[in-house]
């Protein structure tokens, strides 16, 4: 049996330390947070950064270099930079959303397609897809296409069978986020019956469905993804204490269906990533 990649979300844009207290803002609490998810089993963490003072969701390359730094100085994990870039505005936004590209992490993530997401549009126009998988490449980042929906899975396949990526690709389906598709066992197996043949893909499920999506991935034979970016709950009524106790929970459900949880180094592997490219 192929070992599970659990990736660990330690903050995304919505949770607020009203919601929870544990919720990380500074660069420092975030890397706190990322090395924390890697020792208890994460073999990737997924960066968001927010304001320092605020915790409004920001996209200052400086915020997102500093937590790149204390991370990479603190643990082996792969580094996973968002470029969703939900908060830029003006004439070069998709210059502004590759910047965290130029740090060369490990990975970084591709939204394929649009949507409306609480209030707001997630705007992802025809030319942000093969601009992004184009710099990624430049940089030798690898593109996490994350997809919400059928028909981002489709937009994901054509940028995949015009050779935009490099082999393997590598998919993030997010299952009940904005209003994407519901995360349900049924739509679930619908998304997995796109996939094209024999590439690593990983699932996520919001709020209460993330335990149910992620059991399913790894009976499925993927990957899955927790933290506070879906979820802040252990159980209904009660909040996490922090990312690595999800984490926790992820490598014991892997572990107790008879399964490996993958290290780093072989997520690398799974995904096609030479170490001696990362920094």
């Amino acid at each position: 049996m192929a070992k599970t990649i659990i990736s660990a979300a330690v903050v995304g844009s919505g949770p607020t330390k009203e919601m929870n207290p544990a919720v990380p803002y500074t660069p420092k609490e975030i890397a706190e947070a990322a090395i924390g998810a890697c020792k208890a089993g994460a073999s990737i963490v997924h960066i968001h950064v927010r304001d320092p003072e605020t915790g409004i969701v920001c996209s200052r390359f400086e915020l997102f270099k500093e937590v790149f730094e204390r991370i990479r100085e603190g643990c082996n994990v792969l580094i996973n930079l968002t470029t969703s870039g939900g908060n830029i505005k003006g004439e070069n936004i998709i210059e502004e959303r590759l910047e965290p590209v130029t740090l060369r992490p490990e990975i970084c993530s591709l939204d394929v397609g649009s949507m409306n997401f609480g209030n707001r549009v997630f705007l992802n126009p025809p030319e942000w897809g093969p601009a992004a998988a184009k710099r990624m490449r430049e940089y030798n980042v690898k593109p996490e296409i994350e997809v919400f929906d059928a028909g981002h899975m489709r937009q994901a396949i054509k940028l995949i069978n015009e050779g935009l990526f490099e082999d393997p690709p590598y998919i993030q389906m997010c299952m009940g986020a904005g209003w994407g598709i519901e995360a349900t066992p049924e739509n679930l197996m619908f998304m997995i019956s796109l996939l094209p043949p024999d590439i690593p893909w990983s699932v996520l499920g919001v709020g209460r469905m993330e335990l149910p999506m992620i059991t399913m991935a790894f009976l499925m034979g993927g990957h899955m993804r927790v933290g506070f970016e879906d979820n802040i709950y252990l159980r209904r009524g009660v909040l996490l204490d922090s990312n690595a106790q999800m984490v926790d929970v992820a490598v014991k459900l892997v572990e107790q269906l008879q399964g490996e949880v993958a290290t780093p180094d072989d997520a690398r592997e799974i995904l096609g990533i030479s170490k001696n490219t990362t920094n």
